[in-house]
């Protein structure tokens, strides 16, 4: 199923975005829109966008000739008849699209692939009313399109398998990666993407630490490109948070992408992020105004001796070494001698939790994260009895150097233990549903979010059973359903396998003749 011609309905940013990689690709591609002189608009300032590249040296001469040459500017749907595909990419709105691709079957032949760059609604519904559902699939694009190297083929209940393998192959040809999807709410990356947001807004709504500190924190420990509520100004919360409300509902209310009750009332106020001078953040033209500054470090004129304990030894290790690195005692005794700084590395628990489970004093206790790479911003959590004099000591302890370092109020995990625990889980879970690979996964992920890494990747370098424990003492100690670790993790973490390995069946055998 070869695709060489191509109709755009809907020429507007993602839509021309979509145009301009198929042209490049070689595909003959025509350009409607149902608002007049919008399609040749859309055809105008795309060929600046091509006069750019081509100045650059992005692309030849030669090269920009022939991809304006592939495009045919036409004001009827009556002249897609000839179309390979047709791609929508019009209002989100399911009545609108369903009556287009009504339309759209009367117009093309019966061979003609119908699809749609929904990101929001279900494929299948889309295709209901279609006299051939097998044609229809998802074609989920992200925005930019030429710099997303990515897009969703989605697979409705009724599409064909040679109609996702042919997105697939026009896929590549347009130099994006092809992942195929279930038609499921918020399909990958989406749904995918729930684990960051919402679950940086419970730890504000908690009150663990500010807006700022989070995004320090997520940014500098745990190796975002932006933290969430940079993230959610960028983006806009009147589209953020829609949609979390709508993953939300089509998955009957999951606990896993509960949304947040603030981003309902900042939606409500109109503080939605940038575009309107103020989110998380104010604005003055695109300067930001009221971050917070780093937390000072306080001054300390003598350590006291630290006693430490851990969940793992190597941790224990490396915060030996640190200390006597910068000449401080250490307590090595079997439980702390009364005056020591009590340090806990911790996973998935509250400083109080833990000072009881290692039955020690919770007013001389500060927990360290150390998921996380410890050269990098260091977080410390006292208990809500530590005296002061202790949290200013593992502060300006850490902070030697002008090492940078937050404090933060208690809470059950540290603020990248949640999220990164989090995020990896989420993907299992989707890996457990079967709405793709787990090296689908990974790549879509990455490519589609920035992350780092790859979920699945990322459980596998920070270790399947380190997250598995951070999950299941959060569940145990909250008993939220969010947090319940996936089968699919906790199965591997048990057996101790990577994360990404592909479990082949073995072959039943065959009675003997």
């Amino acid at each position: 199923m070869k695709i060489e011609k191509m109709t755009l309905v809907g020429t507007g940013v993602m839509g021309m975005g979509i145009a301009q990689i198929a042209a490049q690709a070689g595909l003959e591609v025509r350009l409607f829109d149902v608002q007049e002189g919008a399609a040749q608009a859309g055809l105008d300032k795309l060929k600046i966008v091509l006069g750019k590249l081509a100045a650059k040296g992005k692309i030849t001469p030669s090269e920009l000739d022939a991809t304006l040459a592939r495009f045919i500017v036409i004001d009827q749907l009556d002249q897609a008849a000839d179309a390979d595909l047709v791609v929508e990419a019009i209002i989100e709105n399911l009545e609108i699209k369903q009556k287009l691709f009504k339309q759209l079957e009367d117009v093309v032949s019966e061979q003609a692939i119908l699809v749609s760059n929904t990101s929001s609604l279900v494929v299948t519904e889309i295709a209901a009313g279609c006299k051939h559902k097998s044609r229809v699939a998802g074609f989920h694009f992200f925005n930019p399109v030429p710099l997303m190297k990515i897009v969703e083929v989605v697979k409705g209940l009724f599409t064909s398998d040679e109609v996702v393998d042919a997105l697939l192959e026009l896929a590549e040809r347009m130099g994006h990666f092809g992942v195929k999807t279930k038609d499921t709410p918020g399909f990958l990356v989406n749904h995918a993407g729930r684990a960051f947001g919402t679950e940086s807004l419970k730890i504000l709504g908690e009150g663990v630490a500010s807006v700022s500190e989070m995004d320090r924190i997520l940014r500098e420990s745990a190796g975002f490109k932006m933290g969430p509520f940079e993230l959610y100004d960028l983006t806009g919360l009147d589209v953020s948070h829609r949609v979390m409300e709508s993953i939300f509902n089509q998955y009957y209310q999951e606990d896993r992408y509960r949304p947040n009750t603030l981003t309902r009332l900042m939606l409500s106020a109109n503080t939605v992020g940038k575009k309107v001078g103020e989110g998380f953040y104010k604005y003055e033209q695109d300067i930001r105004l009221n971050q917070e500054p780093p937390q000072t470090v306080p001054q300390v004129s003598a350590f006291k001796p630290v006693w430490i304990a851990a969940d793992y030894q190597n941790d224990a290790v490396i915060l030996h070494q640190y200390i006597v690195s910068r000449g401080i005692d250490i307590d090595d005794s079997e439980q702390p001698n009364a005056d020591s700084l009590i340090l806990l590395a911790t996973y998935g628990e509250d400083t109080t939790t833990a000072s009881q489970r290692f039955n020690v004093d919770a007013t001389r206790a500060v927990s360290i994260d150390m998921l996380t790479d410890f050269s990098q911003r260091r977080v410390l959590m006292p208990s809500i009895i530590t005296d002061q004099n202790y949290i200013d000591q593992a502060h300006a302890l850490f902070a030697a150097n002008d090492h940078a370092v937050s404090v933060i109020e208690e809470s059950v995990g540290f603020v990248s233990q949640r999220v990164i625990s989090m995020i990896i889980n989420l993907a299992c879970d989707i890996a457990q549903q079967g709405i793709a690979s787990a090296a689908d996964i990974d790549k879509a992920v990455r490519l589609g979010l920035g992350y780092p890494y790859g979920p699945i990747t990322w459980g596998n370098v920070l270790g399947a059973e380190r997250i598995l424990l951070i999950l299941s003492r959060i569940y145990a100690i909250t008993g939220d359903q969010r947090y319940r670790p996936s089968p699919w993790l906790q199965r591997r973490a048990k057996l101790n396998i990577d994360l990404l390995h592909s479990v082949q069946k073995a072959a039943s055998a065959k009675p003997a003749a």
